[in-house]
């Protein structure tokens, strides 16, 4: 049996971004942990909830797995659980990692083991990429440095903040990905002209937002050496 951990916002995680990993991989057999900070049930970010944001199919259907998946309902604490114990680890994003995960030393941990261990793997979508500019390698140098990587764009960033880099409700953005993981050392590319961005650096895999999702999950089944359901 193939274990997947996967390490969710507390403070807004964008539905597609989880739901649609959670869901292909448990389709292909592997089994799922669901891991927040404090063990609380994590939040979705309401906008990839809304119908008139990410249409009412994909609406319906991370609100549902929301509200009614087990795994969602009943987390790990992330300080409990370890890398070791699985196959790979997930860390969906959504605007909400920047204040938890990416801040998280427990997350860094997970991270930086999932990569730098002699098995296992790591996905890293979105805002969570943010998380490479904090993870250090046990030598210490930065996990992301001369890797290549695709994350939230910059582009994108603008069309959300303000001038203030305050988002839609209220809050400071405190730090923008793009910016932070290219100034560790990490090559950069999220790959703007495409339809996806999906990029795999050795047991590192980092996917660009919702959109990606799906070829992200997808490249993670592929380097687990599992099918993809039809």
């Amino acid at each position: 049996m193939t274990d997947a951990l996967f390490v969710v916002s507390e403070h807004g995680y964008w539905g597609e971004e989880c739901i649609e990993p959670l869901e292909t991989l448990s389709d292909a057999g592997v089994e799922v942990t669901v891991a927040t900070p404090t063990g609380n049930p994590p939040e979705i970010d309401e906008r990839s909830a809304d119908p008139e944001n990410v249409g009412e199919d994909t609406a319906e259907r991370v609100r549902e797995a929301d509200e009614s998946d087990p795994r969602l309902n009943n987390p790990e604490k992330i300080a409990r659980v370890d890398a070791g114990d699985y196959d790979t680890v997930v860390f969906p994003g959504g605007h909400g990692t920047v204040w938890d995960i990416n801040q998280d030393r427990h997350a860094r941990t997970l991270l930086r083991e999932a990569v730098e261990g002699d098995d296992g793997t790591a996905l890293v979508v979105c805002h969570a990429v943010g998380l490479l500019a904090f993870t250090r390698e046990e030598s210490g140098g930065f996990l992301a440095d001369g890797r290549s990587v695709t994350g939230f764009p910059n582009a994108w960033e603008e069309d959300i903040v303000d001038e203030d880099d305050l988002m839609p409700d209220g809050r400071k953005l405190p730090y923008w990905v793009e910016d932070e993981v290219r100034a560790v050392g990490a090559d950069w590319d999220a790959e703007l002209d495409a339809d996806s961005s999906v990029r795999v650096d050795g047991d590192l895999v980092t996917a660009r937002g919702p959109g990606s999702s799906a070829a992200a999950a997808r490249t993670l089944l592929d380097e687990l050496g599992i099918e993809t359901p039809a």
